[in-house]
C-alpha cells in the first residue's frame, strides 16, 4: 500500500515510530499527547487515542503518572513489511486484549524493560496497580481516554483482568478520586481562627484539581460520589465552622458552597488546557485576536465594557481563584457575625 494512502492513524504512528527509532524523542522523554496529536495532525481525539494505544502495543511507549506518555526504550524492530505484528491488517483496530508478549507490563512509574509474560503480568495486577495506571493516563490525557480496555493495555494485561479487581468503569473513577485526593493531608495541628483554616482547606482543594484537571468535572454535587479520600476535607471545614452560632444544616451548606466554588472555578482547567490543544494559543493570545472583534461590539453602546477592553485585562485563572476565595471567606464573616 502507498504510505500515502495509508490510514491516518497509521501515518501519525510510522513518524512517531521514527522519530523514536533515530533517538529524536529518546527514551524517557515525552511523546505528544493525545490532546497535543488533535492540534499537530488535525485528527479527532478518538484517532489521537488510537496512535498512542497503538505505539503501546508496539512496545515504545508507557504512561507514567505525573509526567505523561513517553519513550519506553528501544523500539523492537519492525516486523517484515514494516508493520508491527499487533497491528493486523491497514486500518484495522489494534487489539488491545491481546497486545503482543513484549509489551510492558511494568507499572507506569516502574523501569520499561520490566517486561512480564501475560500469566506473570496477570498474577502480578492489584487494584493499586490498576488504578495508578487510570490515574496516570487521565493526568496526561483526560478522563475521556480512560476505559478498561486502555488501562488493560497499558499493564499489558487481558482487560477482563481487570475486572477481578474493579467492578466497573464507574468503581474505578471513585477508586480513582478516593486515591487522588488521599494524597493530600491536613496538618496536625490545625490554625486557630476559622478563616485560616478554610483558606488552607480552600487553596489545597485548588492544588488538588490543578493537579488533576480531570476531577473537578468528574465529581458531581448533586449526586455525590462516596469518595473516602474526600472526607477529612469535609471534617475539616465543619469541625472550623462548629461552635460558632450556626446550626448544623447552615454549617453543611457552607461547607457545600466553599466546596463548588473551588470545583466551579477549577472546571476552567481541563477546559482551557483542550482548547489550547486543539487551537494552538494559549488564552491570552485569544484573547488579543478577539479584541477587534468585542471592541466593535461595545463601541457606543457599552462604554465601561469599552474602556476595559482598551485597557486589557491581565487574566490568570489562580488569581481569580483567590479573589473570590477571599470574597467568600468575607461573606461567611457576616454570616458567622450575625449569628453571634
Amino acid at each position: 500500500m502507498n504510505w500515502s494512502e495509508a490510514p491516518r492513524y497509521t501515518r501519525i504512528v510510522g513518524e512517531l515510530r521514527q522519530r523514536i527509532e533515530t533517538g529524536e524523542l529518546a527514551p524517557g522523554e515525552r511523546v505528544p499527547s493525545t490532546r497535543e496529536i488533535t492540534r499537530q495532525w488535525g485528527v479527532a481525539m478518538a484517532t489521537a487515542t488510537k496512535v498512542l494505544t497503538e505505539l503501546r502495543h508496539q512496545g515504545l511507549v508507557r504512561a507514567v503518572p505525573g509526567v505523561g506518555t513517553v519513550v519506553a526504550g528501544a523500539p523492537r524492530p519492525p516486523h517484515a513489511g514494516g508493520r508491527s505484528p499487533a497491528a493486523g491488517p491497514p486500518g484495522a483496530e489494534p487489539s488491545v486484549a491481546e497486545p503482543p508478549a513484549a509489551a510492558s507490563a511494568a507499572t507506569p512509574s516502574a523501569p520499561a524493560a520490566a517486561v512480564l509474560p501475560r500469566s506473570t503480568a496477570d498474577q502480578a495486577l492489584t487494584a493499586e496497580r490498576i488504578v495508578a495506571t487510570a490515574v496516570a493516563v487521565a493526568d496526561a490525557e483526560g478522563l475521556a481516554a480512560v476505559s478498561m480496555r486502555r488501562v488493560a493495555a497499558e499493564l499489558g494485561v487481558a482487560t477482563m483482568s481487570l475486572y477481578r479487581h474493579v467492578a466497573d468503569k464507574d468503581d474505578l473513577l471513585v477508586r480513582m478520586m478516593d486515591a487522588v485526593f488521599a494524597r493530600w493531608t491536613f496538618p496536625a495541628d490545625p490554625p486557630d481562627g476559622w478563616r485560616e483554616r478554610l483558606t488552607l482547606a480552600g487553596r489545597m482543594l485548588w492544588e488538588v484539581f490543578r493537579h488533576h484537571p480531570w476531577l473537578a468535572p468528574a465529581l458531581s454535587v448533586t449526586r455525590p460520589q462516596a469518595v473516602a479520600g474526600a472526607l477529612p476535607f469535609t471534617e475539616w471545614v465543619i469541625t472550623a465552622l462548629e461552635g460558632r452560632g450556626l446550626d448544623l444544616q447552615t454549617v453543611f451548606t457552607t461547607y457545600l458552597t466553599l466546596f463548588n466554588y473551588v470545583r466551579g472555578t477549577a472546571v476552567n482547567v481541563e477546559m482551557e488546557a483542550e482548547a489550547e490543544a486543539l487551537s494552538g494559543v494559549d488564552n491570552e493570545e485569544w484573547m488579543d485576536a478577539q479584541e477587534p472583534a468585542l471592541l466593535a461590539l461595545a463601541a457606543g453602546r457599552f462604554p465601561a465594557l469599552e474602556r476595559l477592553i482598551a485597557t486589557g485585562y491581565d487574566f490568570d485563572l489562580d488569581g481569580l481563584f483567590e479573589f473570590g476565595l477571599q470574597r467568600l471567606l468575607d461573606g461567611i464573616g457576616l454570616l458567622l457575625d450575625a449569628a453571634r
